[in-house]
């Protein structure tokens, strides 16, 4: 089925590559035209490196690819004013907003007794309050559409314990929270918002250099390794996966979806 969010805008954060490259792009191959947000600098405490401008420029090119067009905005998603200004700029040039993808975050793994107070108070800042911010920057534009789509990128983490990241998993089952109370507040103006819940994917967030981190943390207590294990044997997902996903809850397929968790976990949640 082509052209299953034709008409439509959207908004991605974190969407320089990985996840939020995969987002937009997919949006756009089913007829979303794209703002595309990202830091593109340097992310507090994580062992992986940040995007690039570069990185952004590329995915701009993809969208475009798709025939579609694409505002990209260098924005933290811990800066409200500046999101708020890339959200009405978005709208300014693209005539309107439909759907929020709110998806940039940072991870770093370490045991409970190595997460100092600026770690902790950093996780919660990036992946709380700028997902908290993404919504209070986009939501007034979709409820000027008459409706739309939020989806809010939680974790595998915000279904279930995953130790040595006890900042990460407060921060998303925080978020899952969110997601609940934004769409009873939000239904009234026919605004569905439901939280993603991704296993590990192949992303640089999920690389070498945060496995390496994940790995050190695990070697001090290895008998919870296995709470990492996925039921389907698969060791970890594609971008795609979850951007396929992404895709469903933005579209009208998913018309009455909403204050919903949806799992893209491999079944890791129930192990």
């Amino acid at each position: 089925m082509a052209g299953r969010v034709e008409g439509k805008v959207a908004l991605v954060t974190g969407a320089a590559r990985g996840m939020g490259r995969a987002h937009a792009v997919r949006l756009a191959a089913e007829g979303a035209d794209v703002v595309v947000v990202d830091v593109c600098g340097e992310l507090p405490d994580v062992a992986y490196p940040s995007a690039t401008q570069e990185d952004l420029d590329e995915t701009v090119r993809q969208v475009e690819a798709q025939g579609r067009r694409a505002v990209p905005a260098v924005v933290d998603v811990r800066d409200l004013a500046g999101l708020t200004e890339a959200a009405d700029r978005g709208v300014a040039e693209l005539g309107r907003l439909d759907v929020l993808v709110a998806n940039a975050g940072i991870c770093s793994p370490r045991a409970w007794d190595k997460v100092a107070p600026e770690v902790f108070a950093n996780t919660l800042d990036v992946n709380v309050t700028g997902v908290w911010n993404t919504v209070m920057a986009g939501a007034p534009h979709l409820v000027e559409a008459g409706g739309g789509s939020i989806v809010l990128v939680s974790s595998a983490a915000g279904l279930k314990v995953q130790p040595f990241m006890v900042h990460y998993t407060t921060s998303k089952w925080a978020v899952r929270g969110m997601a609940k109370a934004f769409a009873a507040e939000l239904a009234q103006h026919s605004i569905r918002v439901n939280s993603l819940h991704p296993t590990g994917v192949a992303t640089g967030m999920g690389g070498g250099d945060m496995q390496a981190a994940l790995g050190a943390a695990i070697g001090g207590d290895p008998r919870l390794a296995g709470m990492f294990s996925n039921l389907l044997p698969v060791d970890i997902t594609q971008p795609e996966d979850v951007a396929d996903v992404v895709l469903f809850l933005a579209s009208d397929e998913s018309r009455y979806v909403t204050a919903h968790e949806m799992a893209v976990d491999a079944g890791v949640s129930e192990f």
